[in-house]
């Protein structure tokens, strides 16, 4: 109790610290920007609508891949990922791969899964195994990147399609890899063959899993600190399924214990694009989805003390940025990049606890 209440004390006393001037920069501004990676000194950036960006960190330079540079036959892309070799950027028409030693790109379609076999919204490189995995509509794919050698995994439980759409994928230590869907989440076992049936196993929201809230649950991005696990879920009701899929933040002892972030506790809404975490905080950015119109709305930048679960919502008018609609994250150890759907946002994280003025969050958007 003691040590709780010091973190407590000593977490606001930084919280109350306000910065005269936030850092940030804007770069390329008015893209949607879908994707985050980064290999040494150079970030790439997947958009949707502009191609691949490489940004050197060192000197600032861009380089642009797309249709309008003529280097790409591409500009939609939902995902990016890269090692030391290659680049991979997910597409609605399959992988791309850009070989970085012969400076071309290439393209990988995929048999099974029919047409939607080919639209890939997450990719995670695994460095200890040299592993990409691939987060596609229909099925999971395992690429033994050294021996280029692709494995084909259908996920789908019983005749539930949904729980084989891969919506985001995450390492857990180097022991387990998560895979979000569109309705739970699987966890694979990374001692054990692929398929070893024992080495899966698949969380829905039945069983106690999730608070067994919603009529399902679709796990759009996840992170882990110490014994816990965040979920950030999505969005969607309707006026004839008012709780179809409930949203909010899920946070998971690993045993039976969950308990759920929501618009009651001060978030501006219950649907998550993305999760990042930098010292004791958070990052989420939140949107909410209009039944009447029938889309999703951006409502913003939130920070959640991971020690408290206080939530406090970012001022947008430190950021400078034309945008509620925060799409993805990347920490490079000093910078936070966030991903949003007027530009690529640089903040640079000056206090290890990541805070700055804020609002304190109503339940307003």
């Amino acid at each position: 109790m003691r040590l709780f209440c010091f973190l407590f004390v000593l977490s606001s006393l930084f919280y109350s610290t306000i910065f005269a001037q936030l850092d940030s920069e804007i770069f390329l501004e008015g893209a949607t920007i879908t994707g985050i990676a980064q290999s040494g000194g150079y970030l790439w950036i997947s958009t949707y609508g502009q191609g691949i960006y490489r940004y050197s960190m060192g000197d600032k330079k861009w380089i642009n891949y797309s249709t309008k540079s003529g280097n790409l036959e591409n500009d939609l892309f939902y995902t990016v990922e890269t090692n030391k070799d290659y680049v991979w950027a997910g597409s609605a028409e399959g992988l791309f791969i850009f070989n970085k030693a012969r400076k071309k790109w290439s393209k990988r379609k995929f048999a099974q899964g029919g047409q939607f076999g080919n639209w890939i919204r997450s990719l995670k490189y695994d460095s200890t195994e040299n592993i990409l995995w691939i987060g596609r509509f229909r099925n999971i794919t395992h690429l033994d990147v050294i021996h280029r050698r692709y494995v084909d995994i259908n996920m789908m439980q019983g005749k539930d399609q949904k729980s084989n759409n891969i919506k985001s994928i995450a390492l857990d230590s180097d022991s387990l890899v998560w895979f979000g869907t569109e309705s739970g989440v699987h966890r694979y076992e990374k001692k054990k063959m692929l398929k070893d049936r024992s080495a899966w196993k698949y969380i829905t929201n039945k069983k106690r899993g999730f608070n067994e809230e919603g009529q399902s649950v679709s796990v759009s991005s996840m992170l882990f600190e110490g014994g816990r696990i965040w979920f950030g879920t999505d969005e969607f009701t309707t006026s004839s399924d008012p709780d179809f899929n409930v949203g909010g933040i899920y946070i998971f002892d690993r045993q039976l214990d969950w308990e759920r972030i929501s618009q009651i506790d001060g978030l501006a809404d219950n649907g998550i694009y993305a999760l990042e975490k930098t010292g004791n905080y958070i990052w989420a950015g939140v949107y909410s989805f209009e039944k009447k119109e029938n889309f999703e709305q951006g409502k913003g930048l939130f920070l959640i003390n991971r020690i408290t679960l206080e939530v406090t919502k970012v001022n947008l008018d430190q950021l400078r940025i034309s945008s509620a609609t925060f799409l993805t994250f990347h920490f490079d150890g000093k910078n936070m990049w966030v991903g949003s759907n007027a530009g690529l946002l640089r903040i640079r994280i000056t206090n290890p606890l990541a805070k700055w003025e804020g609002n304190k969050s109503s339940n307003q958007g």
